[in-house]
């Protein structure tokens, strides 16, 4: 048949043309290197397709299912009565164990208004599971009022005369109220020098070491310093300290009997010398005392 003849010489053509070096049914896919020509870019522009050409397409991303295992953990996993059980279970233990630390924080804490009203309810709940044998606070917070008082005798024109009492530790708390940053002086000075003065003296206000001599010099330089700052008219020739200790008085509601009348530590008259004045007096004195030594 004629169609065969025409297969047949179409194929002896295309055969001739391969073996003689004809140009190539497919030349970009010959040309290409082998991993270039698995792919996509192999497809002529014209669209025709290779019989023997493998066309890939990129592979579509699968969504992931969900777990049915990993949905509803924990209490929202479960039902309405349960989670409300939970709940209340769960309220309840963090209500036992604020009560715990709250019990346990009273009782190695110092003595105070809640623990000698409510002492033998925190007793029950701590003996004899939860005994502490540590405080919280090894020293017990100040519960008095110490305020400092000075007098001088100075001596004028008139003749001689005493001054009424200062209260050192109110000047002091007047500079410290009201203000975010006060000073160290205002807050210390005073109040550590008084306790260096108590701690190295007896209750007769007799030294107690070595010590007791310099602290003593200390508390009378604070003091002058503190009096020269106003003007008595006249020369200070002696000074007298004291104390007020007064119990801090307990709240409205408490039960507990405090006397809050103060409490005097009275000691004896000290001399004026040049070393107790502040500084500028002091060569102010000597000075003068060299004067009169030239004289």
């Amino acid at each position: 048949m004629v169609i065969d003849g025409e297969r047949g010489g179409m194929d002896s053509d295309h055969d001739r043309s391969s073996a003689g070096g004809g140009k190539d049914a497919w030349p970009q896919a010959l040309n290409r290197p082998a991993e270039a020509r698995d792919t996509p870019d192999v497809i002529p522009p014209n669209g025709a397709v290779p019989p023997n050409a493998e066309v890939t397409t990129d592979p579509v991303p699968s969504t992931p299912s969900a777990d049915p295992s990993v949905t509803g953990r924990g209490i929202a996993g479960l039902s309405t009565p349960y989670q409300v059980v939970a709940a209340l279970a769960l309220s309840l233990i963090g209500l036992l164990a604020c009560t715990q630390v709250a019990m346990v924080f009273l009782h190695v804490a110092p003595s105070n208004t809640l623990t000698k009203e409510h002492g033998k309810t925190i007793d029950r709940w701590i003996y004899p599971e939860f005994e502490q044998n540590w405080k919280l606070f090894a020293p017990n917070p100040l519960q008095q009022n110490v305020a400092v008082h000075v007098r001088a005798e100075v001596v004028d024109a008139d003749g001689r005369r005493t001054t009424r009492w200062m209260n050192l530790t109110h000047e002091d708390a007047k500079g410290i109220r009201g203000n975010f940053f006060p000073s160290h002086v205002d807050q210390n000075e005073l109040r550590r020098g008084w306790d260096f003065y108590i701690n190295s003296h007896d209750s007769e206000n007799r030294p107690n070491g070595l010590r007791g001599d310099l602290s003593e010099r200390y508390v009378r330089r604070i003091a002058m310093l503190r009096l020269s700052e106003r003007d008595y008219g006249g020369t200070i020739e002696r000074i007298q300290l004291r104390s007020a200790t007064s119990s801090i008085a307990p709240p409205p509601w408490s039960t507990e009997k405090i006397s809050t009348r103060p409490v005097y530590r009275v000691l004896p008259w000290w001399t004026v010398t040049p070393d107790d004045l502040p500084e500028h007096a002091a060569e102010k004195s000597r000075d003068a005392a060299r004067a009169e030594a030239n004289q």
